[in-house]
């Protein structure tokens, strides 16, 4: 576990159900959510469009309100340490 993980400034959700995730020290990963599809909370994310409209950052990291209401107890999230593990990947915006 890192002693300190850069925040989180963006998210980008796409409909292969992968999240482009932005760092603020310009680190850039690619979340792919897939492989959980079919685990517990995770079905709810089978939705293409509730897994768009739903993503988020929220508890300082990307996830996904399951309510709609902005409610922090109430989401999916990925733990950050996990996401800034990821490999670096090219901006797919800038290329």
């Amino acid at each position: 576990m890192m002693d300190y993980t850069p925040e989180i400034v963006q998210i980008v959700p796409h409909e292969d159900y992968t999240v482009t995730v932005y760092f603020c020290d310009g680190k850039i990963v690619t979340y792919d959510a897939k492989q959980k599809l079919d685990q517990g909370v995770f079905r709810t994310l089978k939705d293409i469009t509730f897994f768009i409209n739903n993503c988020k950052i929220m508890n300082d990291t990307l996830a996904w309100d399951l309510t709609g209401n902005n409610d922090p107890s109430q989401c999916i999230d990925i733990d950050p340490d996990y996401l800034y593990s990821l490999e670096y990947v090219e901006d797919p915006i800038a290329v």
